[in-house]
């Protein structure tokens, strides 16, 4: 028998006849080896029942086989997995990409692997893991100081020693650089969208006298993408000023190139009619008032349904504070609760929804209360307890009314929703709700039962000045939608006004649109125009400014009204081969969903300037609240550890985990 013989152990079991053992003395099972560690290892004999296992690597012996003994492989996986094999850790220091198993795999697949046995390194960067400190940062809303928190730095170096603790300076820096990098993608992008921007402004209060305003920006781009990035947040130290929020637009238009390009400004309802005023003049300069002004407006939809809500709740607050106080008294403690379903079950009821404690400071939370409440209100009847306060009972007649109450909050829950199911939906979905909304309000109102239409009717006149104010522009957004247009829009009208009072009102919306494609007619034309005739080219002459004798600046206006009414005749004949053509085109079917962005992408060729009217009008909001806002009851308030931070590093904070949230910029576009 040869000394040392090689025993194929990845395709057959070891040979007793080679190795002269009892097969008493070999494995259990002699089948195709599994363990990933024979892809390092041989068994080689060595001596009468004797085999060891060879590094193919640096050709250490390892026990194997010694008699009756098997050693097994473990002692393998840790020559293999702790680094220490010499001959392995030469390769891995003249190859920095590849690397040795961690030390943390010590428990190695029982399965072969088909993959290269030596996996990948990837090296450690401080400046990457800077950078994503901060992202965590900004993301989570962690205090700037966490980074010198013991926990988070033995943490830290329990995953890679290498790291280098930091200060808060140094990460505040990183989060500046971070906003400052974005922040000019954003600017880049925003200078090559074909159209205008439109902006909200959320007004958010403080533990201190300043208050602070949130700025978003609502666009289209030229691929018909749609962005809602925070653009500024800015301190106002005097709130109560009339011309404080003056300053604020005016900043966030010099901030992003903005002058003349701003479309509609919808702000905070807790500002008066003189800040309105007062925008509203600082905008009409570059920017066109229609539509009477509502262009630049106050009126938030979301805060318009979430004071209705309070308002109907407010009318019925003794009823439901009893709920809430019967809700707390089964939720108080399990043995009530276990009482309670216990009775349900005996009773019956169909109910799947759960009670819980409403948090008041969302109002969809006290409706959902009272819906669960009201499907168990024959639970609530029978349920009695030691601790039980009688005054918390309510009658059946209460019930019904509880039941009435949580039909025309659905009615306001579903609007709202509207602002939840997206971002920031497109202008063109309100119109049909709000008109719906309004038509059953007003139906409630004039119930002849004195319930219902003394608690409906202060939300029909609170919401009949919202629609007022706003149902214009909405009806102009419709207008955009090819599946409504204009016929949507007067039978809306017609259903609410009545046909004779409804004309007024279609005229508005017909002569707004008109209004506003006639000035982008003239914002696109060139500068220059061909007498076809004479072939001679006619420029538009423009004389120098003359200073008269008293200092005052006059211009040269000959030829001025020739040139108004050459811009009129061609303006019309522009707005009649778009607008009207649009309008004349058979409606799409409303059983179709539509992208309405795609579609007016796609008929650009068409309607060249009526889609870059589209798409201001598409992009205008009607909220100033974001989606996780909707249903609160009071407006926002910074803390007292964001109140502490400079002005640039709040603004800084909110735009920059804003931007990274909804990934709303490419990584690169290129400047112009």
């Amino acid at each position: 028998m040869p000394t040392v013989m090689e025993i194929d152990t990845l395709v057959s079991p070891i040979k007793t006849e080679k190795l002269d053992l009892e097969p008493e003395t070999l494995p259990s099972k002699c089948r195709k080896k599994k363990s990933m560690v024979w892809e390092h290892f041989t068994v080689k004999a060595v001596g009468d029942g004797i085999a060891r296992a060879f590094c193919k690597q640096c050709k250490k012996s390892f026990a194997y086989i010694s008699g009756s003994k098997v050693s097994g492989t473990s002692h393998l996986k840790r020559h293999i997995s702790l680094g220490i094999c010499p001959a392995s850790r030469q390769k891995t220091m003249q190859s920095p990409h590849l690397k040795k198993y961690s030390s943390v795999d010590t428990a190695l697949p029982k399965k072969r692997v088909r993959a290269t046995p030596w996996l990948g390194v990837i090296p450690f960067d401080q400046e990457r893991c800077n950078n994503e400190v901060a992202k965590l940062i900004i993301a989570l809303d962690h205090p700037l100081q966490i980074v010198e928190h013991k926990g988070f730095i033995d943490f830290v170096r329990t995953l890679q020693p290498q790291f280098s603790s930091l200060s808060s300076t140094d990460v505040h820096g990183d989060c500046i650089s971070m906003y400052l990098s974005e922040k000019q993608n954003l600017l880049n992008l925003i200078r090559q969208i074909p159209g205008r921007v439109n902006l909200t402004l959320d007004l958010w209060t403080s533990n201190q006298t300043v208050a602070y305003a949130f700025l978003r920006g609502h666009f289209i781009d030229s691929d018909w993408n749609v962005h809602h990035p925070i653009l500024n947040v800015i301190m106002v130290p005097f709130p109560d000023s009339d011309d404080s929020y003056n300053k604020v637009v005016v900043t966030c238009l010099t901030d992003w190139q903005l002058n003349g390009r701003v479309f509609t400004l919808a702000l905070d309802q807790s500002l008066n009619e003189n800040v309105m005023g007062n925008l509203r003049g600082l905008l009409s300069a570059r920017n066109p008032v229609i539509f009477n002004g509502q262009l630049v407006s106050r009126n938030c939809f979301a805060r318009v349904l979430g004071r209705l809500a309070l308002d109907a709740l407010w009318a019925m607050r003794e009823t439901v504070r009893k709920i809430r106080e019967s809700v707390k008294l089964v939720k108080i403690s399990k043995s009530n609760e276990a009482e309670f379903n216990k009775l349900r079950q005996q009773l019956q009821v169909p109910s799947t929804k759960d009670l819980f404690i409403d948090n008041q400071t969302k109002w969809d939370t006290t409706y959902h209360m009272l819906v669960a409440a009201c499907e168990l209100k024959g639970v609530f009847v029978c349920f009695e307890t030691p601790g039980h306060d009688h005054g918390m009972t309510l009658s059946m007649c209460e019930w019904n009314q509880v039941e009435i109450l949580c039909t025309y909050l659905k009615q306001l829950y579903d609007a709202a929703n509207l602002l939840t199911c997206q971002p920031y939906p497109t202008a063109n979905l309100f119109f049909s709700v709000v008109s719906s909304l309004l038509v059953e309000l007003t139906s409630a109102a004039f119930s002849e039962d004195p319930f219902l239409s003394n608690l409906i009717r202060p939300l029909l006149e609170r919401f009949d000045q919202y629609w007022g104010e706003s149902c214009l522009v909405m009806a102009a957004a419709a207008a955009m939608d090819p599946r409504y247009k204009m016929v949507f829009v007067e039978s809306k009208f017609c259903q609410i006004f009545g046909e004779t009072n409804a004309e007024p009102w279609i005229r508005v919306v017909q002569d707004g649109l008109r209004e506003i494609l006639n000035e982008y007619i003239v914002e696109l034309l060139p500068l220059t125009t061909t007498d076809g005739d004479e072939g001679n080219e006619i420029m538009i002459k423009t004389e120098p400014f003359e200073e008269g004798s008293d200092g005052s600046i006059y211009i040269d206006t000959e030829g001025i009204e020739d040139f108004d009414i050459y811009i009129s005749d061609i303006s019309g004949n522009l707005i009649k081969s778009e607008l009207d053509q649009y309008l004349e085109e058979p409606l799409l079917p409303r059983e179709e969903e539509l992208d309405i962005l795609s579609w007016w992408r796609l008929n650009m060729s068409n309607y060249p300037t009526l889609s870059r009217v589209a798409s201001d009008i598409l992009s205008m909001p009607l909220s100033t609240l974001s989606a996780d806002s909707v249903f609160n009851t009071e407006i926002g308030k910074m803390d007292s550890y964001r109140s502490s931070l400079s002005s640039m590093t709040i603004e800084a904070l909110f735009c920059a985990k804003d931007w990274l949230h909804y990934q709303s910029l490419p990584l690169h576009v290129p400047m112009h």
